[in-house]
Formats: C-alpha cells, structure tokens, sequence
C-alpha cells in the first residue's frame, strides 16, 4: 500500500508519499514513472492539496443496494450518473460553504472514489481493473432542495457542484483491495454513515468498464462510487470526516 499526495509549501506544489509523519518528495507525473527526490518534509509543514487534478468526476446514483431497496427504485442495469463540476474540487481540511444563492439543506455523502492510472476507452472488464490506479475518499456535497425542485428535470450537476461541493482526498492509496472496504461518515463526532463496498451494485473494475464504453477516461480521472444509507444535512460549524480504513481520512469543516 502507497500513499500519494499533492501538496503546498514555501509557495510551491509538491508531490510526495506518506510516510508515517513524513513525505518522501517525488518530482514528475504521479501517472508516469515519477522519480523519488530523496528529500522529505514533515506532514505538518506542508497545506495537503487535492491528490490528482481530474479532467472530470464521473458521480454514480442507485449503486448501493441498501439505499435501492430504502428508496424502493429499481436496481440499475447499467450504471447511472452524472459530471460534478470541476469548480468544486475541494481538499482535506478546507471549508466546505453554503453558496450565497442558497439557503436550503446542504447534505453529505461519504463515498469511496476510484483515480485512473492509464487512459481508457471501450475497456474489457479486466483491462479496467488495470487501469485503477488506487482509491480515494470523497464526500458528494450536495444542495439537496435543488436537486429535484423542478419536476419535470432533476438537476444532479447543479446541485452538486458549487464551488466547494467537490471534496475528495487527502491521499490516493494504491494496492487496495476495494471489496474489504469500510466507509463511515462522522459528523460532530457521530457515526452517522457505515457500509461496505461489497454491497456496491456495479464494483469498481466494473464501473470503469462500462463507463469507458460511453467516455474516455484520462489519468487523474476520479469515479464517485456513489453513497449508501445515513446521508444527512449539515449545520454552519459542523465538522465532518469520510473514513476509510486502508485509505485516508477527509476532514472537513462546514459554514
């Protein structure tokens, strides 16, 4: 398992591994042979920035059993989703905010997220699992109240994608098996998501799979798994944490 991360410091980006309370340096393209500098920093010197800059995330809907079957839909049989603007890619420890133009319910979904390696494009099944270059943590912000107030076109991209409402980090973890996976949401200190991968409609090899039939999906490209049940709404103050034992913890605050 190998920990990556972007960084900030002295006015510079940077990339690097974790290494327990340290960041061994990196210079080059996450996605192509980077070379280990041999310097390290400390992991509280540096402002932690997204992990990848994805040409798009690609956000998945109805991928989790459990939520299905509360929501009494159909199970898909094929993927369902939706493009989260790139405006609101957000980093560990930043601020998520309520858009000036809104004042309805702002809401959380813990999710996993998949990073692609490699450019795809009609991939088989066993091509895509190639192709993921590790998993991240991301929370889905969404403006709930918009999302289905016109009836007649529910609004996913615009409801998700105020600046901010991107979220997903701190590291891209690499050599994880996804269906042992956990993901929890805690807000205020209170458990309030915790469901297992294994219960995802459409697994990740899958996922990219079928959506590389559709579009083509560059390096750096992050697929939103979708949530599970215990989505809620968030108060100004909150804090909020996607954790995902074996690949990072997302801190958040909200205002």
């Amino acid at each position: 398992m190998t920990q990556w991360l972007r960084f900030q410091h002295q006015g510079k980006t940077g990339l690097g591994q974790v290494q327990g309370d340290q960041i061994a340096i990196y210079s080059g393209d996450i996605f192509n042979n980077p070379q280990a500098t041999g310097e390290t920093l400390k992991l509280a010197d540096v402002t932690i920035d997204i992990p990848c800059i994805p040409s798009k995330m690609v956000a998945m809907v109805d991928n989790f059993h459990a939520l299905v079957t509360k929501l009494e839909h159909a199970v898909p049989t094929e993927p369902l989703y939706f493009l989260k603007g790139n405006n609101s890619f957000l980093a560990a420890n930043q601020t998520i905010r309520t858009p000036k133009s809104y004042s309805g319910k702002v809401v959380y979904e813990g999710e996993l997220g998949i990073v692609i390696g490699k450019p795809c494009h009609e991939l088989s099944e066993a091509e895509a699992a190639k192709a993921i270059f590790g998993y991240t943590c991301i929370n889905d912000v969404t403006a709930i109240e918009i999302l289905n107030r016109d009836p007649g076109y529910a609004q996913w991209t615009r409801s998700k994608s105020f600046n901010t409402f991107g979220v997903f980090g701190p590291y891209i973890t690499t050599d994880v098996d996804p269906s042992k996976l956990i993901i929890k949401t805690i807000l205020n200190d209170q458990e309030r998501q915790n469901y297992p991968v294994a219960d995802m409609i459409f697994p990740p090899a899958k996922l990219v799979s079928l959506i590389s039939q559709d579009l083509p999906l560059l390096p750096g490209d992050i697929i939103a798994c979708g949530t599970s049940v215990g989505v809620g709404s968030m108060k100004p103050g909150s804090s909020i944490s996607i954790i995902i034992e074996g690949v990072g913890r997302l801190d958040n605050r909200f205002e």
